[in-house]
C-alpha cells in the first residue's frame, strides 16, 4: 500500500471503484467504492472501509457481522482511477450469506450453489475454518470446544497438538485411511487453533511455503 493517495483520481462524487479479491485465490469477492477518507482508514487500519453510495456514509466492511476483511495490499491501475484491494476475508463478503457477490448470471439465475455450501477444496475449507476458529476467539461462545481451549491457554493448545500428531502417527501405521484421515483432520483442526492463538494468518504460511518452493525450483 506504498503508494501516494494523490495518485488516485477520484471521479465527480469523490470516488473510486474497489475490487475486492481474495488475497490467496484471488476470487473476486466484491465491487465497492472508496472516498480518500475510507481509503485512508483502509490504510490505516488493515481493513476494508467503503462509502456507502445509497446511505451516503463510511461503513466498515464486517463492523456488525464481524466479517471483516484483512487488507494486505491495495493497487491501483495504470491511469490511477480504480482499485484492487486484495484482502483475508473472515466470513462471507455478500450480504446473502455467500462468499462472493458475485454468483448470478445477466438473467438474475444462481449459477454457483457452491459460492453458498461449504465448499470441497482444501484451501477453501482452512480460509473458513480459520474465519471460524478466529470468531470464537473473539466472541467465546459458551459450551465451544474452541472456547475451552483459548480459555485454557497456548499450553492446552500445544499439548493438543502434540496428542493430535502422535494419534496421527499410531494411525499411519495402521491400515484404515478412514482413520487416518480422521486424525489429519483433528491435527490440522488444532493446528489452525495454535495459527489463530499465536496470530499468525494462512496467508503467512502460504508466502512461506511459496518462499520454499521458489528457492526449490532454483530461482
Amino acid at each position: 500500500m506504498n503508494f501516494d493517495i494523490d495518485q488516485i483520481r477520484f471521479d465527480e462524487r469523490g470516488l473510486v471503484p474497489a475490487i475486492v479479491q481474495d488475497a490467496r485465490t484471488r476470487e473476486v469477492l466484491t465491487l465497492a467504492y472508496m472516498d480518500a477518507e475510507s481509503l485512508s482508514k483502509t490504510r490505516e487500519t488493515h481493513e476494508t472501509w467503503f462509502w456507502s453510495r445509497s446511505r451516503s456514509q463510511l461503513w466498515h466492511k464486517g463492523e456488525t457481522s464481524g466479517h471483516t476483511q484483512r487488507v494486505t495490499e491495495v493497487l491501483h491501475d495504470c491511469d490511477g482511477d480504480a482499485l484492487v484491494v486484495l484482502v483475508e476475508p473472515a466470513g462471507p463478503a455478500c450480504h446473502t450469506g455467500a462468499r462472493s457477490c458475485f454468483y448470478r448470471d445477466i438473467e438474475g439465475t444462481e449459477i454457483d450453489r457452491s459460492l453458498l455450501e461449504p465448499p470441497t477444496d482444501l484451501g477453501c475449507v482452512l480460509d473458513n475454518l480459520y474465519d471460524l476458529i478466529e470468531s470464537r476467539q473473539r466472541e467465546k461462545p459458551e459450551g465451544s470446544y474452541t472456547t475451552y481451549l483459548f480459555k485454557q491457554g497456548l499450553d492446552k493448545i500445544l499439548k493438543k497438538v502434540g496428542e493430535e500428531a502422535s494419534e496421527t502417527i499410531i494411525a499411519a501405521k495402521n491400515d484404515d485411511q478412514r482413520a487416518l484421515v480422521s486424525e489429519i483432520s483433528d491435527l490440522l483442526y488444532h493446528l489452525v487453533v495454535l495459527l489463530v492463538d499465536r496470530g499468525v494468518t494462512l496467508g503467512q504460511v502460504s508466502e512461506e511455503l511459496n518462499r520454499r518452493k521458489a528457492k526449490a525450483s532454483g530461482k
